[in-house]
């Protein structure tokens, strides 16, 4: 009789609500498989009721090495935090909890990796530094989104929202960032993307699909003036994909990021936290990651 396997010293995970959908599992399972870091990384549902139980738990059990937080719990989980990753303060969303110490001494610690995720896939995608963007939504990784593009050098946002209102915080993250943010109502997001160099998309799945209609229906005049860098979407939604926003970017001749590629970038950024020493050789890590969500090698 074979016996059973026994179970990983480490565990690690992602949370959210509905959260069955999430890659990060295969992407976090292969990284460690490569550094031959023991740790099981599982998606856990985790509707609201529920945030504070799971909280206690990563602060009690020393076996945790460390948290992926998603929809609808990103602003949420901030406040069960003991301590934040500079720059987190102001987002005032994170995605990922460190656990860091030892019995009474163990404590809680905020980070928010959607930002490295970001800048990396557009930079990828050969987006540059353009002076202005545009993003679509006003929700968590919204506020991530804006903070990449302060990081990168851009200059003026325009951000498309339903709600003005609700939006008025990312204001002021803009002018912590020395970054300015222009609240546009969600009717003007056609004739924005069709000028804009670099469109993030924030919104959920099928969130965009009047606009992609929208798009499929104006002019084309995406070719008509030389550009030094190619116009670039980031559509964070990637299931579906491609999204009917994706679709109707590229029928125009843009360049698409898959949502998967931010999804790979910030997920490398929590394993380099949650694995500590252990972790090497970014490029290898990053490549079987790749591999085990199907998408191209870097």
């Amino acid at each position: 009789m074979v016996p059973d396997e026994a179970p990983a010293p480490y565990r690690a995970g992602v949370i959210g609500h509905p959260i069955a959908h999430s890659k990060s599992p295969r992407l976090h399972g292969a990284a460690y498989s490569y550094l031959e870091f023991a740790c099981d990384y599982s998606a856990i549902e985790t509707p609201p009721d529920a945030l504070e139980g799971i909280m206690r738990e990563l602060r009690a059990d020393s076996t945790w090495r460390g948290l992926s937080v998603t929809m609808p719990h990103k602003a949420a989980a901030l406040t069960y935090m003991d301590e934040l990753a500079p720059g987190v303060a102001d987002l005032g969303v994170i995605n990922t909890v460190l656990p860091v110490g030892e019995g009474a001494h163990r404590r809680l610690v905020g980070h928010n990796t959607d930002v490295e995720g970001i800048v990396r896939a557009v930079r990828h995608a050969g987006a540059g530094s353009p002076r202005q963007a545009l993003v679509l939504g006003g929700g968590g990784t919204a506020s991530a989104a804006v903070a990449a593009l302060a990081r990168m050098g851009v200059e003026l946002v325009d951000v498309c929202v339903r709600s003005t209102h609700k939006a008025q915080p990312l204001i002021a993250l803009g002018e912590r960032l020395n970054t300015a943010v222009q609240l546009q109502d969600f009717d003007a997001a056609a004739d924005l993307c069709v000028v804009a160099p670099l469109v993030i998309s924030t919104l959920p799945p099928h969130g965009a699909d009047g606009l992609a209609a929208a798009l499929q229906r104006m002019p084309d005049s995406m070719g008509e003036s030389a550009q030094a860098a190619p116009r670039v979407l980031l559509d964070v939604a990637y299931d579906p994909w491609p999204s009917a926003l994706a679709s109707a970017w590229s029928s125009r001749g843009g360049a698409i990021v898959p949502g998967l590629e931010m999804l790979l970038y910030q997920a490398v950024a929590q394993v380099k936290l949650f694995t500590g020493d252990v972790f090497r050789d970014e490029a290898a890590v990053i490549n079987v990651m790749c591999d085990a969500v199907e998408a191209p090698r870097r």
